[in-house]
């Protein structure tokens, strides 16, 4: 569930708990002051309304400062510890470690481009990182200004174009955690979502490897088929590691299968949906770059057939 109310990493146990302290010291601060006023309400009124009000009597005037010194004293020590509380939460979550694993996320409308320090491979729209390691996220915008929020792992760090701004995290257990772009970025910010998957390093390690072999060769004659309506439609676009790199528009498709979903979190990653957005992605996208691709019904069937060998 994507909740901030559910942390799951150290960035988020550090926001969850200043979040209590604002809530519960307001919610306080709420009941003394609904008391006071119904205490005021319900209290016997005396005098007419057409006698002038009379002055309080010098005991009760000096209790009525003292309230006022002390409600002054309450507030200015709440706010001090407020400010307290926020900059120590602010240490905490802006660090740079020095053995952190290093990822580049590069946003752009409306998809998330993801690079790993030193693998030489690109995928999109979900990062995978070991469970109880820090990983620093360096983050770049290559248009418009997005903003990188995974709630249930760390808070909100915005992407500018022409500024690189880092963001550090750590995963304390296994799962899947949804993230969202959350800064307004144009007509399918909505739909603008990512997710970070936590797992054990060795899993991790094995999955980095897998992804860092070029794409597998198509072995039937429907692969064969469909790597050339590949060549001739989407190579201006998406690069296949082995095969054409060129495209550097769209997500680097060379691994795409192996990811959960297509249009940055728009749809499961299925067969049919793959074809459904080859076919026609503006109309479940509205916006989206990729246009419609009329294919014949033999070349589109050729088409995802090579598309299923590339895991």
């Amino acid at each position: 569930m994507q909740s901030a109310l559910d942390p799951s990493g150290s960035g988020a146990d550090a926001i969850y708990g200043i979040w209590h302290l604002f809530f519960w010291t307001c919610a306080g601060v709420f009941i003394v002051v609904m008391a006071g006023l119904s205490g005021a309400l319900l209290r016997r009124r005396t005098g007419s309304l057409s006698s002038a009000p009379e002055m309080p009597p010098p005991p009760a005037e000096r209790r009525l400062d003292r309230l006022l010194q002390a409600a002054v004293a309450l507030t200015a020590t709440i706010l001090a510890i407020f400010t307290l509380a926020s900059y120590s939460v602010g240490t905490t979550l802006f660090h740079s470690p020095d053995n952190a694993v290093e990822v580049e996320l590069v946003g752009h409308r409306w998809w998330w481009e993801v690079r790993y320090a030193g693998s030489g491979f690109a995928t999109a729209n979900e990062i995978r990182v070991p469970v109880g390691k820090e990983v620093r996220v360096t983050l770049r915008s290559d248009d418009v200004i997005h903003s990188f929020w995974v709630p249930n792992l760390h808070g909100k760090m915005d992407l500018v174009p022409g500024q690189t701004n880092q963001l550090v995290f750590t995963a304390d257990r296994p799962g899947t955690y949804r993230g969202q772009c959350a800064e307004f970025c144009g007509q399918q910010h909505a739909f603008m979502a990512l997710y970070v998957l936590a797992a054990p390093e060795q899993e991790i390690g094995r999955w980095r490897e897998r992804q860092s072999r070029p794409a597998a060769e198509p072995a039937s004659d429907s692969e064969k088929r469909g790597r050339q309506v590949f060549a001739d439609n989407c190579a201006v676009c998406h690069a296949i590691r082995g095969f054409k790199e060129e495209g550097k528009i769209g997500p680097d498709l060379t691994h795409v299968v192996s990811r959960l979903s297509i249009g940055a979190g728009r749809l499961p990653n299925s067969r049919g949906n793959r074809a459904g957005w080859i076919t026609d992605a503006p109309t479940l996208k509205p916006g989206v770059y990729m246009p419609r691709f009329a294919l014949p019904p033999e070349d589109l069937q050729a088409l995802l057939d090579y598309i299923d060998k590339l895991q």
